[in-house]
């Protein structure tokens, strides 16, 4: 079992940048694939980005690509997400996941949630 907890999350304007944080409680962080996904009102959860275990392999959404880059330290049980060139349609609640096995962009294969933490991007 991992417990997530998201920070980092604020109003930011068009073009800037925000660095958000997810800290995992448990030993066995380092065994989790991670993920972050994010959902605007009214829309269903989108794939963000995801990490592999040793954080050797990545993968983006296409809407992210190029702008927002995940990362994990397995000595700090953390996983990040550096955003960059924000957009108001990057609005939305972010969230981190964790799963066992590998990568995937599917939501519903991911078995721990943090709370989430709203990005939100003016015009």
């Amino acid at each position: 079992q991992v417990q997530l907890v998201e920070s980092g999350g604020g109003l930011v304007q068009a073009g800037g940048s925000l660095r958000l944080s997810c800290a995992a409680s448990g030993r066995t962080f380092s065994t989790y694939v991670m993920g972050w996904f994010r959902q605007a009102p009214g829309n269903e959860r989108e794939f963000v980005a995801a990490i592999s275990w040793s954080g050797g392999s990545t993968s983006y959404a296409d809407s992210v690509k190029d702008r927002f880059t995940i990362s994990r330290d397995n000595a700090k049980n953390t996983v990040y997400l550096q955003m960059n060139s924000l957009k108001p349609e990057d609005t939305a609640a972010y969230y981190c996941a964790a799963r066992l096995g590998s990568r995937t962009s599917d939501f519903q294969r991911y078995a721990y949630w943090g709370q989430g933490t709203q990005v939100t991007v003016s015009s």
